[in-house]
């Protein structure tokens, strides 16, 4: 006997809204650092960019600790989110060091982690 189920609607919660823009942001550093190559508003803009990365990065960890304790999720984004907040405070110090020989690399590693944590389905078991 076969029984008939309806797929639930897919909603985003806050945590994966964090991660997305964090994920927008580290992609947009990325543009950015292209035109540092080839644009008068290059600097500018990546300047701008790398603090809109940074908050929300920030808003990433106050995400997560929202989807475990009042949320009753894992505390596992926790670490995942925080570890992210440490890369990108390195990924500042070098960048206004003037370091792009561990800035470039350091920044496509945390665009495939970000992508990584985006592509994770969140889970609603503590663990």
């Amino acid at each position: 006997m076969a029984t008939l189920t309806t797929e639930k609607p897919r909603t985003f919660t806050f945590l994966q809204v964090a991660v997305a823009l964090q994920t927008l942001g580290v992609f947009f550093q990325a543009v950015t650092a292209g035109m540092l190559l080839s644009s008068t508003h290059g600097e500018l803009l990546h300047g701008i960019g790398a603090r809109v990365m940074y908050g929300a990065t920030m808003l990433y960890v106050i995400a997560a600790v929202l989807a475990w304790r009042p949320g009753g999720g894992s505390p596992r984004p926790i670490l995942y989110s925080s570890g992210f907040l440490v890369l990108a405070s390195v990924q500042v110090v070098l960048g206004i060091a003037r370091v792009p020989s561990v800035h470039v690399p350091l920044g496509v590693l945390m665009f495939a982690l970000s992508l990584l944590a985006l592509s994770r389905r969140p889970s609603a078991h503590r663990s």
